[in-house]
């Protein structure tokens, strides 16, 4: 499949052109009832429907979930003005303790599900509820810290959804005022961990420029476009697509790091999620291996082991 090519925006042309503009993006209340809709949405007529519909009911149990949950404990004033003054996310996995609330997520999670989930999900869903509470920090701490070792992989999507929706409420109620912009602009100022995608946004304050969409708390922050969003070079930057050169999703890949992340262009279809129209985008992925770049992003519903 032969890439698209498109000009390239350096650095600052953006900021210029539309003068102030919202640097971050915190997450609502209701992210994950979203991404169930556009899960459903993309579900009809695809090769890979029945997990679609499937990752929509995770995202349902998701949102009901949230929900639930009440107030978290955010860090205190003194903490939030230390991370902001060195550049620090105040919600990073290594500094912030998980309250033992997240695990209580996973087992309501896996109990939404059992009554449709496949028979090998079931069977993780069994492994959840029977595994003690040291198990499931260190699954989590593997899953967060990004060490597949050892990580069970079946397990791994209702262990990355309850997090996900910790993390949420989290960065939820946080200001956007204690937040700096983060040291490496491919990182979450949040909570410091990478984007699923990014997504080019239109209608608001941000209309067409781009925010990477973190895979955990879902905060979004604007990186400048046509610029790699791991390593920062912004020269021969490639987009593919597959087939359709309208399709709302592309791959932008970096030649200098031989890395990619998926670009959501909600001018081309304003439903877009980031999580599910990268999970829908399948095909994409398998194209860009195929030309030997390397996904700098991450979604809970695609992973694969140690091997």
């Amino acid at each position: 499949m032969p890439a698209m090519t498109t000009t390239i925006i350096r650095p600052g042309q953006f900021e210029v052109a539309t003068g102030d503009i919202p640097e971050l993006r915190l997450p609502d209340f209701q992210p994950f009832a979203r991404r169930a809709r556009r899960l459903r949405q993309l579900a009809a007529g695809h090769s890979l429907g029945d997990y679609l519909v499937f990752a929509a009911a995770l995202a349902d149990a998701q949102q009901e979930q949230l929900d639930r949950l009440p107030a978290l404990p955010l860090p205190d004033a003194d903490l939030l003005a230390r991370c902001r003054e060195h550049g620090m996310p105040p919600l990073a996995p290594r500094g912030w303790p998980r309250d033992p609330v997240w695990r209580t997520v996973v087992i309501q999670l896996a109990d939404a599900l059992d009554g449709i989930a496949p028979a090998p999900a079931r069977a993780a869903f069994a492994r959840l509820r029977e595994a003690g509470d040291e198990w499931l920090e260190s699954q989590a701490d593997r899953l967060l810290m990004g060490d597949r070792q050892g990580l069970d992989v079946a397990c791994a999507p209702v262990i990355g959804a309850a997090l996900q929706v910790y993390w949420t409420r989290l960065a939820a109620a946080l200001d956007t005022v204690w937040i700096a912009r983060p040291q490496s602009h491919g990182l979450c100022p949040v909570c410091g961990s990478p984007p699923v995608a990014g997504v080019v946004r239109v209608g608001d304050a941000g209309h067409g420029l781009r925010y990477l969409h973190c895979a955990l708390c879902g905060t979004e922050w604007h990186v400048v476009r046509a610029q790699c969003s791991h390593c920062g070079n912004d020269k021969d930057i490639v987009y593919y697509v597959v087939e359709d050169r309208k399709d709302p999703v592309q791959a932008e890949a970096c030649p200098e790091c031989g890395s990619y992340l998926k670009l959501c262009r909600m001018d081309r279809d304003p439903d877009v999620e980031p999580s599910a129209d990268d999970l829908a985008s399948l095909a994409l992925d398998l194209l860009t291996s195929e030309e030997k770049f390397v996904r700098s992003g991450v979604n809970y519903l695609m992973l694969q082991g140690d091997g």
